[in-house]
């Protein structure tokens, strides 16, 4: 691992240590530079605030458990590994969802998960996605969202099976056709 990436762990770890106990909007820049022994000046070479440290953190996370999911031949499977991702990081996610800056999590995987699920149903398809089938993806990944940071935020009961089972059963009937089988 280079230097520069070294570097973004150990503010990511930091972060990650401060949210355990608070929220992410009242951690400074400040409080992660002194818990990892950094400057600001490196802080701000790397990454343009508190958010986009997350964001890039989430995505190092995600990006290992999209891969994963995509290995998966179900939605519901592919959901399944979600959650238990999630809960594996349940300190980052509950304190990262709580946040309500513009450059949220929540806005970050929602594009995130919209991207997937777009190409998922492009490459199934073979053409870009028709206007309706868009809209009812849109609503569907910002409802998806929400209710996975309800999860992830109050720790419900429900399990990853559950909550993929529920989010499963909530696909508007179009979509259903092109992402209940990913293959």
């Amino acid at each position: 691992m280079e230097s520069s990436e070294r570097t973004k762990y150990k503010f990511a770890d930091a972060v990650k240590e401060l949210m355990r106990k608070d929220a992410l909007d009242k951690i400074s820049v400040k409080d992660i530079v002194e818990n990892c022994g950094m400057t600001r000046q490196t802080f701000y070479r790397h990454f343009q605030d508190k958010y986009a440290l997350v964001n890039w953190y989430f995505e190092v996370l995600v990006r290992d458990s999209f891969k994963e999911m995509g290995t998966k031949k179900t939605l519901e499977g592919a959901l399944i590994k979600k959650f238990y991702f999630i809960k594996s990081e349940k300190y980052f996610f509950k304190a990262a969802f709580q946040s309500k800056d513009y450059n949220s999590l929540m806005e970050y995987d929602y594009q995130y998960i919209l991207n997937f699920y777009t190409e998922v149903i492009e490459k199934k398809t073979g053409k870009p996605l028709e206007e309706d089938v868009r809209f009812l993806l849109e609503m569907y990944c910002r409802g998806s969202i929400s209710m996975t940071a309800n999860w992830a935020i109050h720790e419900t009961e429900e399990t990853p099976e559950e909550m993929a089972r529920l989010l499963v059963e909530a696909l508007p009937m179009k979509l259903q056709e092109l992402l209940i089988e990913f293959v």
